[in-house]
């Protein structure tokens, strides 16, 4: 069996060889007769209408895919299964990797799973996902057992940036992988607790050891593993509260609403600071398109720094009656006598690599950590690996 995808001027073909050595040939012509359509290759739906004209009657089978209009081809919603007419800008190279990915699954049904609006890709449009981006989302396709669940996931990551009504994959992934075994590493001890530098370097080790296979942790497990790290890093913290309980006058004004904190680091004077940890997933810090000539801040991370700032937010205006609260319900996780102060709260977000981006969207990069410095600290896994080296090689000297 052999597929092409051929452009011609005004129209984009399946061109479909059956396996003449298995005695097949026929069973396309018997399909489209007894049923009305043919599924080829798992994805792709097609009647007689879809049917071109073979001019050489040599057992191939020539389907009509797409139609060009205003730059774009347009693939009908229902060859593809999907809720949307596609359209895929002409200058774009169309090729089957396109539509079907490992073990024959369909690319634009499962996009189509998690969006409520039509797909555009390439060109110029405004609501079209940039083909460089596009190329992402091929590339997160998996192979394992968890594929349904992974793919969906990886793929809103993408594209939340560029539509309002993706479902909430991830956390629906994050619920499955919950409900499964976890890969354990074995916790290494450093070789000599009497040498900083070891100390050091085996929390480096551990962290690079981390970053290969950041999907094997639960969320949970990967920020319980970074904060024992980032205790040593940033000794002015002694203490981490979990899930901290705070209260919201402001969202409902009839009511006070209860909301809760995930991670919370105490000082050694006992002021309150909000940490977010996310897992390094890739593509979560900027664009890899420019609007205005400006990379812009993905919704990972933009996401993050306003879940933040919301949490200052409510933090400080919770003020003494919410110092005496917490003093009282987690007094037994502070050191004796140390009281709990919300004095200008800070924040500290920790996600994203940064070893994919080019020097132009480190620039820009940096522009949005000084944007929220006064406030919030951004912190990438390769800047705490940075950290960690020149702490190293200071020790060592």
């Amino acid at each position: 069996m052999t597929i092409h995808l051929l452009k011609s001027t005004q129209t984009l073909l399946l061109n479909y060889e059956p396996d003449r050595y298995n005695g097949v040939e026929d069973w396309v012509s018997k399909r489209l007769s007894e049923d009305g359509e043919v599924c080829i290759s798992k994805v792709f739906h097609f009647t007689e209408d879809h049917v071109v004209e073979n001019e050489h009657d040599d057992g191939e089978w020539n389907f009509r895919l797409g139609v060009l209009r205003n730059d774009y081809f347009v693939i009908d919603k229902d060859i593809l299964d999907i809720s949307y007419d596609l359209r895929i800008h002409e200058s774009c190279s169309i090729t089957l990797k396109m539509f079907v990915a490992n073990r024959g699954l369909s690319v634009f049904r499962n996009i189509d799973n998690v969006l409520s609006e039509p797909i555009t890709i390439g060109g110029k449009d405004e609501s079209s996902i940039p083909l460089i981006d596009f190329r992402q989302v091929l590339q997160q396709f998996p192979t394992n057992t968890e594929l349904n669940h992974y793919v969906r996931s990886r793929i809103t990551r993408i594209l939340k940036d560029y539509f309002e009504t993706t479902t909430d994959a991830q956390s629906k992934f994050e619920s499955y992988l919950n409900k499964k075994r976890t890969i354990q590493r074995a916790y290494r001890e450093p070789l000599s607790k009497e040498y900083e530098v070891e100390k050091y370097e085996f929390i480096r080790d551990e962290l690079i050891e981390m970053l290969k296979f950041p999907d094997a942790y639960q969320e949970k497990a990967w920020q319980n593993s970074i904060l024992r790290f980032l205790l040593l890093l940033f000794p002015k913290y002694i203490a981490v509260l979990d899930n901290l309980h705070i209260k919201d006058f402001y969202s409902n004004p009839s009511k006070t609403t209860n909301r809760y904190i995930d991670l919370t680091l105490v000082d050694v004077n006992g002021h309150i600071d909000v940490i977010e940890i996310k897992r390094p997933f890739a593509n979560s810090l900027i664009s890899k398109g420019k609007y205005r000539n400006n990379y812009t801040p993905k919704k990972e991370l933009s996401g993050s720094v306003m879940q933040v700032e919301k949490y200052i937010f409510h933090l400080s205006k919770w003020g003494r009656d919410g110092e005496k609260e917490i003093r009282t319900k987690r007094s037994a996780e502070l050191p004796k006598n140390l009281a709990p102060k919300i004095t200008n709260p800070k924040g500290m977000i920790i996600l994203g690599r940064e070893k994919d981006l080019t020097n132009e969207q480190l620039f820009d990069f940096e522009f949005i950590k000084r944007k929220y410095s006064n406030i919030i600290d951004i912190i990438t896994y390769d800047d705490l690996l940075g950290r960690l080296n020149n702490i190293i090689e200071m020790m060592k000297r």
